[in-house]
């Protein structure tokens, strides 16, 4: 069955970008260009037929209307100097569109959107605009901030990325890990934000758990050998296979202990478990491959009373060696409350230091918890109340209300 034009020029645009920025620069310009192209595809296609090279059609497109668009940028200012030296090579006016790069340019293109000079907000923003295909307004609406507000990050990116002076090319043999690793931090990013909102009146935001998926499958298809790419991508799957037992009718949030296992995703935690299988032996190991065997063991669990975790406490062991963060400390003390007793967790929760404080509900939510089940119910409503009270997703808000109501007013 053919594909639709929809879908075809979803796949090629962020490939279309990166050939016309590779070969021009000018991000912001090639952008526009590249759109009109879109356009004039969804337009033309449908009756005159896909082309039979449709991403060289569209390169061309974008390619002679990012000429007209330079050549009037420079006619307003009066720089005809500047116009002389911007006179394109033949190929370029041309482009020859079966050329095909050394590295795929929606890599290249991810990289420059990750280039470690923007803050993460920029990266995420400007990913998921040039190589995601969001719209500002679906961006602006996935994160909760007025339109004009992303509208002036992804601009600070875009001129960031401009007066750094980066060429539009693949990172050098020693820049390449630095700059991968940040890649799959943006895409993990999105994909929490998306999995777990922190705000707002949703628990989940699928539109950007679904995007997470689909640009690190690219990256996964473009870096097949990267164990840290698989195991990111195993991690997204098995996280995202539970999302249809994690809410409630009335959209509340069920905790992991009581969902129902027969609405997990089958598929996707079988494809979770190959990915993720087939990563660990090709070492070395990373956080994203740790995480994923972590999940693995959770969603492979008949149900949560035979969940092995004595394995996922040595998991996150290893985990804290590699990735020692205040989130890892957290979740390892939930690890060990679970495999040695809710005090063993107390105790490390009692350790952290000043300087791993997490500024949002979590710590709260999860002494809470452990003090529940420690059979201290009445400090346990209070640190359910105080953590209710930093929440600032609603569906979280109200899920810790309710156990804290549960409790009973005197902690009985």
């Amino acid at each position: 069955m053919p594909e639709r034009t929809e879908d075809l020029l979803r796949r090629l645009a962020p490939r279309v970008l990166g050939a016309v920025v590779r070969r021009y620069g000018h991000f912001d310009l090639a952008e526009d260009a590249v759109q009109e192209a879109l356009l004039a595809a969804a337009t033309q296609w449908p009756t005159d037929g896909t082309p039979d090279n449709p991403r060289g059609w569209l390169i061309t497109v974008a390619s002679r209307r990012l000429t007209d668009l330079l050549r009037a940028e420079t006619a307003r200012r009066r720089r005809e100097d500047t116009v002389a030296r911007r006179v394109l090579p033949d190929e370029w006016l041309a482009p020859a569109a079966d050329r095909s790069p050394a590295t795929d340019d929606t890599l290249v293109l991810l990289f420059l959107c990750c280039h470690p000079a923007l803050t993460p907000a920029g990266q995420i923003a400007l990913t998921l605009r040039a190589v995601g295909g969001l719209t500002t307004a679906e961006i602006a609406r996935a994160f909760l901030v007025p339109e004009a507000t992303m509208t002036r990050r992804i601009s600070r990116a875009k001129r960031t990325i401009a007066d750094s002076g980066v060429p539009f090319t693949p990172p050098a043999p020693g820049d390449h890990a630095a700059r991968l690793d940040a890649v799959l931090h943006v895409l993990y990013l999105i994909f929490t934000e998306g999995y777990a909102s922190t705000a707002g009146p949703r628990l989940a935001r699928t539109e950007l758990t679904a995007e997470a998926i689909r640009l690190t499958r690219i990256v996964h298809r473009l870096l097949p050998a990267d164990a840290e790419v698989s195991g990111l991508l195993a991690l997204m799957l098995l996280t995202d296979a539970r999302r249809p037992a994690r809410t409630g009718p009335d959209g509340d949030l069920v905790p992991m202990a009581e969902q129902d296992r027969g609405r997990w995703d089958a598929a996707a935690i079988a494809e979770g478990v190959a990915l993720v299988s087939a990563a660990l032996p090709r070492g070395p190991t990373g956080r994203y491959q740790v995480q994923a065997a972590i999940a693995a063991v959770h969603d492979e669990a008949p149900s949560a009373a035979e969940t092995d975790w004595p394995q996922i406490l040595a998991l996150y062991e290893v985990l804290l060696r590699i990735d020692d963060t205040p989130v890892v400390r957290l979740n390892h003390a939930v690890a060990v409350a679970m495999a040695r007793g809710p005090r063993a967790g107390l105790a490390l929760l009692d350790k952290l230091h000043a300087e791993d404080h997490i500024a949002d509900h979590r710590p709260d939510a999860v002494r809470a918890h452990l003090l529940e089940m420690a059979g201290d119910t009445a400090a346990a409503r209070t640190y359910y109340l105080a953590a209710a009270g930093r929440a600032q997703s609603l569906p979280h808000q109200r899920f810790l209300y309710e156990r804290a109501a549960r409790l009973g007013a005197d902690g009985q």
